[in-house]
């Protein structure tokens, strides 16, 4: 799954259960929906792509360094970057509440569209539930 700093869901995809995450991770970059917003080009590439070790591929790190992004990936046999598990928080907390629905965490169909299509509902339902909460007012000191 990759997600915006807020915990939004973009692109979500479904592998096998032996399959390494580092080889979906272009596929999911380039998965990212165009945003809409501002008059002109839409927004379709995110500025950093953070990730733990198990993202840590030089080609990879390559790639999106053509597409102009920049990786923030562990490497694996080295300390981890300081401050990147806070901010990798926010993909794992947009993990649990996809979990909450319990068709997903314990995966039931055996059919992959049935999957894909409780999953797709459950991202509509997250995004629904976090434009719906009042923005949080700011204090002044």
């Amino acid at each position: 799954m990759i997600s915006d700093g807020g915990g939004i869901p973009f692109h979500v995809i479904t592998t096998a259960a032996n399959v390494n995450d580092v080889t979906q991770t272009l596929a999911l970059v380039d998965g990212i929906p165009q945003v809409a917003g501002r008059v002109g080009r839409p927004r379709k590439r995110p500025d950093a792509l953070l990730g733990d070790k198990g993202y840590d591929s030089n080609p990879n790190r390559r790639e999106l360094r053509k597409r102009r992004i920049l990786p923030v990936i562990s490497r694996r046999g080295e300390p981890d970057i300081i401050g990147l598990g806070k901010l990798r928080y926010v993909v794992e907390q947009t993990f649990a509440q996809l979990h909450q629905f319990k068709r997903l965490a314990v995966r039931w169909e055996r059919r992959l569209d049935l999957h894909e299509a409780l999953v797709s509902l459950a991202c509509a339902t997250i995004c629904w539930r976090r434009l719906r909460r009042p923005a949080q007012p700011t204090r002044r000191p």
